[in-house]
């Protein structure tokens, strides 16, 4: 074979089988969709059911994305030692058991432990799960492909809104959990015997038996066989030895940081229009349902927005693209709330924002992994989710205290959104960032292949 691997599956057509690994990550994060937002779906009825305050439920709120953030942290990085396939297998059965058991809690408290233990799992899945989808997709689709990992996110919390509407006044808030408990843990037979290791993990790292597993691989996605494995760089075994820390090479510290500070800022604000538009649509006037309606609608528009930037980034530079959908963003934020009063020109809003915000969310995942080399992806990817995370985790903390101190809904969007504006010049100056990288020596870690 002339040329390296990861060179031909950029330069070949898409066979069925890669676009079937994509499927599974997609039914993936579907759920993990459902999974994450099915607090903000039912956060009225939590509220009411243990008579909490803002503060209370912004707790509850964030304790899942305190769990996501240790997952992307702590647990994903084992990915790029012990393979994509078997951590996903995990951290699916630990997600499901903790939606389960979510259902039975007791208390606020009990709650909010089981929402961390499902944050875990969700966390240690996505930057897997994304990064295997980029991995089997060739350079044309790679965006694609990302992107529609975020679009089965806001379609599984579209799903979830769907069924809270409709199931809690009939059964009540906790056969919500129980629902997504049992089908997240449905689908783990399913990525047993279907899902693929990557590709990449299995010829940077080469575990026993690699060079068997990468030619029946090679043979599905329609490459000829090799002879033997290609030998792996020093560069990639000190990359993979250092860890996170081979994220902080010289090369590579200014993209890091800047793509750590843009996580940190589009999840402040991405959570806190998922988290609490619904619960801020019934203080503002409407109803609860009204207040789901727009919860739904947020992710109808995120299902076009994230397909629409992953489609866009095949043909336009994705920094550009996502400057333009978080400057947009903001200005929607900004006049949200001022639409309340017409109840279809805000249902008309909640689409175009779901569309945006969810959109720059895609657009970073998809942009991040092709920072980072094969053996640092899920690392550099997961840490860059953990930043995220962060700001998931003081976004609804921030909320809650500001309403508690009697802040409009108008001010709320207003000051959220500012973070988008900020954001937007992070992107900015990335691009900056990587040409610099690309000047460093090869043995400080810029990225490749």
């Amino acid at each position: 074979m002339s040329k390296p691997i990861h060179e031909l599956m950029d330069e070949k057509s898409m066979s069925r089988f890669q676009w079937g690994v994509i499927s599974l990550c997609f039914l993936i994060n579907m759920l993990d969709g459902f999974d994450v937002l099915v607090m903000a779906f039912t956060a009225a009825s939590v509220a009411s059911h243990w008579s909490l305050s803002g503060i209370q439920l912004g707790y509850l709120l964030s304790a899942g994305l305190v769990g996501m953030a240790l997952g992307s942290l702590f647990i994903a990085p084992w990915a790029d030692r012990f393979g994509r396939r078997p951590l996903i297998m995990f951290c699916i059965a630990v997600a499901g058991s903790g939606m389960v058991a979510s259902a039975y809690a007791q208390s606020p408290v009990q709650l909010g432990a089981l929402r961390l233990l499902t944050g875990l799992g969700i966390g240690g899945i996505l930057a897997s799960s994304y990064v295997i989808a980029g991995e089997y997709a060739s350079k044309k689709w790679r965006g694609l492909a990302i992107s529609l990992q975020a679009t089965a996110y806001a379609l599984g919390a579209t799903i979830g809104g769907i069924v809270a509407a409709w199931i809690i006044p009939a059964m009540g808030w906790p056969s919500v959990f129980l629902y997504g408990g049992l089908t997240t843990l449905a689908t783990l037979p399913i990525m047993g015997l279907w899902l693929p290791e990557s590709l990449d993990f299995l010829l940077g790292r080469q575990p026993r038996g690699a060079l068997l597993a990468v030619n029946r691989l090679l043979g599905k996605v329609g490459l000829p066989g090799i002879n033997t494995l290609p030998a792996a760089g020093a560069n990639r075994a000190q990359a993979a030895r250092a860890g996170v820390g081979s994220l902080f090479a010289p090369g590579l510290l200014p993209s890091t940081l800047l793509i750590w500070c843009a996580f940190f800022l589009v999840m402040l604000g991405f959570y806190f229009v998922m988290s609490w538009t619904p619960k801020l649509m019934v203080s503002a006037g409407l109803s609860n349902q009204q207040g789901i309606t727009g919860g739904v609608l947020l992710n109808v528009g995120g299902i076009v927005g994230t397909s629409l930037i992953g489609l866009l980034a095949a043909r336009f530079a994705l920094p550009r693209l996502l400057m333009i959908y978080m400057l947009a963003n903001f200005c929607l934020m900004y006049g949200f709330v001022r639409l309340l009063g017409e109840l279809n020109m805000a249902f008309a809003a909640a689409l175009l924002i779901g569309i945006f915000v969810n959109g720059c969310v895609a657009g970073l995942y998809a942009l991040t992994p092709s920072i980072y080399r094969s053996t640092q992806r899920v690392t550099g990817l997961g840490w860059a989710i953990g930043m995220g995370r962060v700001g998931a985790i003081v976004s609804p903390l921030l909320a809650g205290r500001l309403i508690d101190a009697q802040w409009a809904p108008a001010e709320l969007f207003s000051v959220f959104g500012l973070a988008f504006v900020l954001g937007a010049l992070a992107i900015a100056v990335l691009p900056w960032a990587q040409r610099r990288s690309h000047r460093q020596p090869q043995s400080q870690g810029q990225p490749q292949g």
